[in-house]
């Protein structure tokens, strides 16, 4: 090796071997963590990521202040690019645009001028057309930063320096709160008021064991730029508490009545995050989606003054279920997920409590008024410094000049000042730098005065950093400023108690319905508005097009919100809503019964009773044997969803009827070889849901059970029977001609039966207030008549033509509406 030279590394250049599984864990570690501190997650102190800080750092270089005029944003974004942030412009673009829209931070960073995009997510811009400056707060955040107050790191190429976090004034992360994803961890910090949050801190500052519930005595809950609603205080101090927890958030919704009378929905502030034309258009494809049922128009009447979303309801709906829908499957109601991570120290990813974040940043305020003091004390120190040598020139004016005449240059004349008058070399360099002005009588008062009031800032700044007490009453002072320039009012409304969830049952119009269900299983909801009243002795619509080997076999009103229970050949139950079976149209064969209730392939349903009685307290089942049982409703509280036993058969016995009664009814049998049997309902004892029951009426070897009415008593005076036989004849009868017996007899005669009427199908109660008559038959054609068509008549005749059939086709069911 040559002498003189540096030794050499005689590693470099080698190949060393190295698992593949160490290689890729080290890079990606390195990878994660440049992501984390260089990218992804503020600062808990300044509450800023790198990039804004860059940003925001070379505005001010550039003398961008809220005073200053707008200048272009390209200029901006090529600054910070080319000066402190070697990445792509349009992250940078990015990240400069969100900190001037109103509408994602609280308090707005920077000024802009142009298209900064919307609430509607319309992109801003290019940069090329779009001028920006510093907004008054962001100011706030940089002031004193030439005061040596924040650390100073290298640039990524080492020619400029930048500072590592900024003095920051407010309370950043809190104030405007941030959204980052990092490698295997996320921050999600939401936006609150400034004068709750500096309330918040004083506080805390005077209280340093201040307990979150102790702050939110002060701070209400976040405070998003975009308004709305957020509830339950309980579970939000429970959540910044532990830095991580659900707030949910609501749209601001009014409901209000048009001059034409009808309903509406106006919306007028909506949850933060939520893109506003985004919504609209959900709302409209639920609406022609058919799952919100009742809006009839939905317009977005947003301009400069604030968003406006008016939705129109048809007549006749109940707007707070339209609502409730609304917010059960729309952003109208959402949930922010808090998550408080943020850097601590500048490279320790940390979840933090809310005591815990205002806790750094009054640590980071202590030591950016404590640098700032240290840094106006040495500036004054120096001042005082040379306003004592200029001092003791005065007081030796002229032997001062003499020195410096004799002296041959300015350098001896320096040393000459120095050794002769004992002075520094910077009171030596002042002396020699005087002005010949200030030795008259009124410059030289000016420095007395001054060297006065320098001696006594020392002293005061001194003092104050003997204090760490003191310290802090500069943070809380400087805090009460920031509040009286910038405080306004809370955007966002509290509500103290959480909020329940919305049931199902609230989210659904109350409306009638008619449930059809076939023979093989295909069951459809469908609104009685759809068939119109027809004249007595027609063919009617098609209600429903089930398969060729398919038959219609039970047609059944009920209303939306009714429980609907499901009886079996088995002697079986379940239930279900009557909204989770599928709405359908009126030529479509509906869904499979078996996607609804957990019924067995060998299961044929044989009854369905829709449960909206709140009088009723028993539940009555016939067989087609002529059985009858009587069973408490509250037995059938709770179906399960594989079902209940509701009646235990004997022999080849089929349920085919229930219905539910008070307990003082009366029950009507009625056969298919037009018998029928009234008697009390007091004459069945109650059962439990596996006894079998009593005998109800008396059969002929050939006949069978079609029909079972329950007589109120409310309405006995005026009721009438009606039955129906399987070619479409039909006739009503007044109850009084049906006398009471005990029950377990034979019964009497209900109607006279011929080939050409063929045997009864069904047989139903007509009550008061029910106008019209709905009729099923198995190829699925449904006429709609009005019951007064109807002729009263006695029980042994045999009825007049009520739909007119055609060739196999028969009469599968019968409902009153």
């Amino acid at each position: 090796m040559s002498e003189g030279l540096p030794p050499q590394n005689m590693e470099i250049g080698k190949v060393q071997k190295r698992s593949i599984t160490e290689e890729m864990k080290e890079s990606y570690l390195d990878y994660a963590m440049s992501v984390i501190i260089s990218r992804a997650l503020p600062d808990v102190r300044d509450g800023l990521k790198p990039v804004q800080r860059r940003i925001l750092y070379s505005m001010w270089e550039e003398g961008l202040k809220s005073s200053a005029k707008f200048r272009k944003s390209a200029t901006v974004v090529g600054a910070c690019l080319g000066r402190y942030h070697p990445h792509g412009d349009i992250p940078v673009y990015d990240a400069l645009v969100r900190m001037a829209q109103d509408f994602s931070l609280r308090y707005p960073l920077i000024q802009g001028q142009g298209n900064f995009g919307s609430i509607d997510s319309d992109p801003p811009a290019a940069q090329r057309y779009t001028e920006c400056k510093l907004s008054r707060i962001a100011e706030e955040m940089l002031y004193d930063i030439e005061k040596e107050t924040v650390p100073w790191v290298d640039n990524y190429d080492g020619t400029r320096k930048e500072p590592s976090v900024l003095p920051a004034k407010i309370p950043q992360l809190l104030l405007n709160g941030c959204m980052g994803i990092a490698v295997g961890m996320a921050t999600n910090i939401p936006s609150h008021n400034l004068s709750e949050l500096v309330d918040a801190i004083i506080y805390k500052i005077d209280n340093p064991n201040a307990t979150t519930e102790d702050l939110f005595n002060f701070i209400q809950g976040p405070d998003f730029p975009t308004g709305g609603i957020i509830y339950d205080r309980k579970g939000m101090i429970s959540a910044y508490s532990t830095g991580k927890g659900p707030i949910t958030m609501r749209a601001k919704t009014e409901i209000a009545e048009s001059k034409k009378g009808r309903f509406q929905i106006i919306i007028t502030e909506i949850p933060y995050g939520v893109n506003k034309a985004g919504l609209v258009e959900r709302i409209a494809e639920l609406v022609k989606n058919k799952k919100i049922q009742g809006i009839r128009d939905i317009r977005d009447e947003s301009d400069k003054e604030g968003i406006r979303v008016v939705i129109d309801l048809k007549p006749d709906i109940a707007p707070q279920r339209v609502l409730n829908r609304l917010f059960k499957l729309t952003d109208l109601q959402k949930v922010f997920h808090l998550n408080m991570l943020a850097l601590v120290d500048g490279i320790q990813p940390q979840v933090l409590s809310l005591p815990r974040l205002i806790e750094e940043f009054i640590k980071h305020r202590q030591e950016v008024v404590t640098r700032r003091t240290q840094f106006d004390l040495n500036c004054a120190k120096h001042r005082a410094h040379i306003l004592e040598g200029l001092k003791k020139a005065l007081d030796y004016i002229d032997e001062v000049i003499d020195t410096i005449k004799k002296s041959k240059d300015r350098e001896t004349a320096h040393k000459n000042l120095m050794k002769k008058f004992k002075l520094t070399d910077i009171q030596a360099t002042a002396i020699l730098e005087m002005k010949l002005q200030s030795l008259a009588g009124l410059e030289r008062k000016k420095i007395l005065q001054e060297l006065k009031e320098k001696l006594e800032i020392i002293k005061k700044l001194t003092d104050l950093l003997k204090s760490p007490k003191k310290i802090l009453g500069v943070v809380k002072k400087e805090l009460r400023e920031i509040k009286e320039k910038y405080r306004d009012e809370r955007r966002t409304k509290v509500v103290i108690r959480a909020l329940r969830g919305i049931k199902e049952e609230e989210t659904i119009p109350n409306e009638e319905c008619i449930i059809i269900l076939t023979r093989n299983g295909y069951i459809k909801r469908v609104s009685p508005k759809i068939y119109k009243a027809q004249r007595r002795g027609g063919t009617g619509v098609i209600g429903i097009a089930p398969r060729k080997e398919d038959a219609v076999n039970h047609f059944v009103f009920a209303s939306t919100l009714d429980n609907i229970l499901f009886f079996t050949d088995k002697g079986k139950v379940f239930q279900t809503k009557a909204y989770e079976i599928p709405e359908a149209g009126r030529l479509s064969k509906g869904q499979a019964i078996v996607n609804i209730i957990s019924i067995n392939p060998d299961e044929r349903i044989t009854a369905v009773l829709p449960l909206s009685f709140k009088e009723s307290k028993y539940l009555i089942m016939a067989t087609r044997n002529g059985v009858v049982k009587k069973t408490c409703l509250e037995e059938f509280s709770c179906v399960r969803r594989n079902g209940l036993i509701a009646i235990r058969l004997e022999g080849n016995d089929v349920l085919e009827w229930a219905n539910a009664t008070s307990g003082k009814d009366e029950i009507l049998l009625i056969t298919q070889n037009g018998q029928s049997i009234r008697f009390k309902e007091r004459d069945i004892r109650p059962m439990g849901r596996n006894a079998s029951g009593v005998i109800g009426i008396r059969l002929t070897k050939e006949d069978k059970v079609v029909g079972m009415g329950v007589v109120r008593k409310h309405y006995d005076s005026g009721s009438e029977l009606l039955v129906i036989t399987e070619n479409g004849f039909g006739k009503k009868t007044d109850l009084r001609h049906y006398k009471l017996q005990r029950r377990g007899g034979k019964g009497i005669k209900t109607a006279r039966l011929t080939d050409k009427t063929g045997k009864l199908i069904c047989g139903l109660i007509i009550k008061p207030e029910q106008e019209n008559l709905m009729v099923i038959s198995k190829k699925g054609h449904v006429i709609k008549i009005k019951i007064k068509d109807i002729p009263n008549l006695s029980r042994a005749t045999k009825g007049v033509k009520i739909m007119r059939l055609k060739a196999k086709d028969k009469v599968a069911s019968v409902i009153g509406i």
